[in-house]
């Protein structure tokens, strides 16, 4: 028995989504049928974005659009689901991708390292989730990526593990919110993933990291974005408000 997911008549936003997890995400999405928002910061990811839309694009006209929207800022995301409503209507899924990293340990943290990591990882998941609600069709899916690091603690980050560990709890809190509306709100927390940001590790800390794992092995990005779009996928109609960890069995 094969199981196809058919998201061709959705809608979905993916933040931070020109390069890395969130671009594998928003290619997954739009593999599978949905209409896909590509958003970015602005800068230099703009060249990447538009990268992202295009190549969407040419595989489905009509399917994709990019928007600069720092999720940071609550009025530039509201701007941001005020323009999906007018072109598209609205949407059916929505993605918290946008996140940052900022690591140093607390005593050499600066307070704008902390409060930049805070404000993009938990408060774009906030405002994400304030403005996209109201546009968000009833019976539609909110997925936040979340981290293996707000249950490990690792050195050096203190802000993005707290961070994280608020989206999980925000994400409990609105699957209770939301669930009148048959709204399903769940979070995927990812492991050591081989992105470009890994590459630059060196090889013998790449070969501890993988010794930590169960499977020996770096996750890839694809495997994050097929969690992701099996829980925004009618296959996961009775999961809510869960954290599925997509670690490859992390031993620490």
């Amino acid at each position: 028995m094969s199981l196809t997911i058919d998201l061709s008549d959705r809608t979905a936003l993916v933040t931070g989504s020109s390069q890395g997890i969130g671009a594998t995400i928003a290619r997954a999405l739009h593999r599978a049928g949905a209409r896909v928002v590509v958003n970015h910061p602005g800068g230099p990811a703009s060249r990447d974005a538009d990268s992202v839309r295009d190549e969407l694009e040419s595989a489905r006209a009509g399917s994709t659009m990019a928007i600069e929207a720092n999720v940071a800022d609550p009025s530039a995301v509201e701007a941001m689901m005020r323009r999906v409503a007018d072109d598209w209507g609205g949407l059916d899924i929505l993605v918290n991708n946008a996140g940052i990293l900022r690591d140093r340990s607390i005593l050499k943290m600066t307070p704008e390292e902390w409060r930049s990591v805070l404000d993009v990882d938990l408060g774009g998941v906030f405002f994400g989730c304030k403005y996209g609600l109201p546009i968000l069709r009833d019976g539609g899916a909110i997925v936040s990526i979340g981290s293996l690091a707000a249950r490990m603690g690792f050195h050096g980050q203190s802000n993005y593990a707290a961070a994280k560990a608020g989206v999980h709890a925000l994400t409990r809190v609105l699957a209770r919110e939301c669930s009148r509306r048959s709204i399903r709100v769940n979070a995927v927390a990812p492991g050591v993933i081989d992105t470009p940001m890994m590459a630059q590790v060196s090889e013998p800390a790449r070969a501890e990291l993988a010794r930590s794992i169960a499977l020996g092995r770096l996750g890839r990005p694809e495997e994050v974005a097929q969690a992701v779009v099996f829980l925004c996928s009618p296959l996961a109609s009775y999961i809510n408000g869960c954290v599925l960890e997509v670690d490859g069995g992390y031993l620490g």
